[in-house]
């Protein structure tokens, strides 16, 4: 009882005792913050498992990647239990391979694995060779592939002073011949500079003193240049002697541009008329094409000689096809009039066939293209921020350049098709208003109205062979000029001069009306030429059959003979 009550006496004590913890109770709250705070301490100091490899105490196979049946039988048999010869193993270890691989249909080294825990692909038997191996690798370089950089100069590689050059946006006055010689006319002059040996000649000069040069051209292969003037007259010099061999007329108005496609010259004016003249002939004037509003800045013969461009300040984009316009009569094959100002940048693909690039002014300020050999549409186009005043292909890649006027008088390099922008020239201080291309296609000089000529190489050499420079004009004709030299007493005259082509030397057959006789002479390239009578001409060159045969009228005095 004693203990009893003395148990009772105790718990009661401890119930009026409020010094004594409590021990079913919450915990105070500094003391739970103290508890969360060791707590963080002790998970932060803890590492961290990667997550990659499970942290656990057993593995668990992969039953794909092994054979059931023969695992139960190797771990309750084994292979030295199925052995009935003590080393059979030893001392038969190919057969023993053989007849695992025809059994268990694999071989013994993946039977004898009891659990896999991974797919391995199986290894190739000895002796094994992948067919596959040599068509996969054949075209596989040894080493890292070298990146190919292209460095393109942003400063020219020349300049050159062109005082009084006209800053006029509808004039051509800047070609570049063949044979390496830049063609300029600076106010009333044209000067010729030798790329070659850096000579600068004089060519002609106007006359009166209102009269200034207002385009200029040179033939496709040989020294001739045509010259067009602000008196609507169409001048022909010949390089070599310096000497002007003919005058044509036909223009109402000055002679902006000018385009050759083999003897055929076009010349547009400020009349709108663009006529074609045969300058084999006296009577030159062949052909009219009226289809133009305003003056004809712009023209371009295709390489293959079947289409004529031009462009117009009218906005309009013409294509003519070879052979029509006979006292303009017929129409444009494709008038195009997607431009809002004035079409002077023309360029035919080198590359692609019936591919033409144009530029429109500073109202229109769109590089476009064209396919002239289908519906005429306009296949791309681009902004190009700025007035576009001439255009050159690279006829070795896909790639293009522009000269520009207001604002950052520059020269931009572009892509094609994708039109993406290589690189942009500034320099000039001006707009650009002419652009050519040198005979090796690499480098291009540039014209602008700051009157300095700059010469910039912006095309790489070409990778491929090198081609023959008149293959794309020897695939519209195979005619070329000639100059028939006599050496005997057949005929009255020296010289018998004739207008005749050829794609390389040939032997020319021939029989005057008076002698009806035949000869056969050598002949040299002169591009043109002149001729005292009427004769008939049978022009053959090596592995080529008559190509040309008829009665032909040379009149005198068409062009200065060569002497």
């Amino acid at each position: 009882m004693d203990r009893y009550y003395g148990g009772k006496v105790h718990e009661v004590d401890d119930f009026n005792n409020f010094d004594a913890p409590m021990e079913d109770c919450p915990l105070p709250r500094w003391q739970r913050k103290a508890m969360d705070a060791a707590r963080t301490e002790n998970a932060m100091s803890t590492p961290r498992s990667s997550g990659k490899t499970p942290q656990s105490d057993r593995f668990i196979p992969n039953r794909n990647a092994m054979d059931i049946n023969v695992s139960r039988m190797t771990l309750n048999f084994g292979d030295k239990e199925n052995s009935t010869e003590k080393g059979t193993e030893e001392a038969h270890p190919e057969y023993n391979m053989a007849l695992a691989n025809s059994l268990l249909s694999q071989d013994s080294a993946s039977a004898t694995k009891i659990l896999a825990f991974k797919n391995k692909a199986p290894a190739p038997k000895a002796g094994y060779l992948n067919a596959q191996r040599v068509l996969y690798s054949q075209n596989s370089q040894i080493g890292p592939r070298k990146r190919t950089t292209r460095n393109i100069p942003q400063v020219p590689e020349r300049i050159l002073d062109a005082p009084d050059l006209l800053d006029d946006f509808y004039l051509n006055l800047l070609d570049w011949n063949l044979e390496n010689i830049l063609a300029i006319a600076l106010g009333q002059t044209v000067y010729l500079w030798n790329a070659t040996s850096g000579s600068i000649d004089e060519l002609c000069q106007m006359t009166e003193d209102d009269e200034y040069i207002s385009s200029v051209s040179w033939i496709q292969e040989g020294n001739v240049l045509a010259v067009g003037t602000s008196s609507a007259q169409i001048q022909l010099y010949d390089a070599n002697r310096m000497a002007r061999i003919r005058t044509m007329g036909g223009h109402a108005s000055r002679v902006g541009s000018l385009a050759w496609n083999g003897p055929l010259l076009s010349s547009g004016s400020r009349d709108a008329s663009i006529i074609n003249h045969d300058v084999r002939v006296q009577n030159h004037q062949i052909s009219t094409l009226l289809s133009h509003q305003q003056e004809v800045c712009g023209l371009k013969w295709s390489p293959d000689g079947t289409m004529l461009a031009s462009g117009g300040n009218d906005n309009q984009l013409n294509i003519w096809e070879a052979g029509e316009g006979s006292n303009g009569g017929q129409r444009p094959k494709f008038t195009l009039t997607e431009h809002t100002a004035a079409v002077k940048a023309l360029a035919w693909c080198p590359w692609q066939r019936g591919l033409l690039a144009s530029g429109g002014g500073t109202a229109d300020r769109t590089l476009r293209f064209w396919n002239v050999n289908g519906s005429g549409s306009c296949v791309n186009s681009i902004d190009t921020k700025s007035q576009v005043c001439s255009i050159v292909w690279n006829p070795n890649e896909k790639e293009l350049v522009t000269s520009h006027g207001f604002s950052q008088n520059q020269l931009t390099l572009w892509k094609y098709p994708s039109l993406a922008r290589v690189v942009e020239l500034p320099g000039h201080t001006s707009r650009v208003l002419h652009m050519a291309l040198s005979p090796d296609g690499q480098t291009v000089a540039s014209a602008a109205a700051d009157e300095t000529l700059r010469f910039w190489n912006v095309f790489p050499a070409s990778t491929k062979a090198s081609k023959n420079p008149s293959a794309l004009s020897s695939s519209r004709s195979v005619l070329r000029g000639v100059n028939i030299r006599h050496h005997g007493n057949m005929m009255s005259s020296p010289i018998l001069s004739c207008v005749a082509f050829a794609p390389s030397p040939a032997e020319v057959e021939w029989c005057t009306d008076e002698h009806q006789r035949g000869s056969t002479l050598r002949w040299q390239r002169t591009g043109l030429c002149s001729g005292v009578r009427h004769f008939q001409i049978m022009l053959r060159a090596p592995g080529i059959d008559p190509i040309q045969k008829g009665s032909t009228s040379i009149l005198p005095d068409t062009f200065g003979i060569d002497s």
